[in-house]
């Protein structure tokens, strides 16, 4: 499936660098990142699910350190 990926000047020298790192094209480099966040992702997701059912006490822990941590910016 074709798509078009808009970058910043900033975003684009990031993906140059990730893509020279890596000895990739830039296309390869980014389809690899999205593959990896995914992963990263769904694995994190997966952990946190099951220390909420194995753990007592972990959702009120989790929630603790959320509100504890600055806010994300993108």
């Amino acid at each position: 499936m074709a798509m078009t990926l808009r970058l910043s000047p900033e975003q684009d020298h990031a993906l140059t660098l990730l893509a020279s790192a890596t000895g990739t094209s830039k296309h390869e480099a980014a389809v690899r990142a999205i593959v990896a966040a995914a992963a990263r992702t769904l694995a994190d997701a997966t952990v946190t699910a099951t220390a909420r059912e194995v753990l007592p006490g972990y959702k009120t822990l989790e929630d603790d350190i959320r509100r504890a941590r600055p806010t994300r910016r993108p």
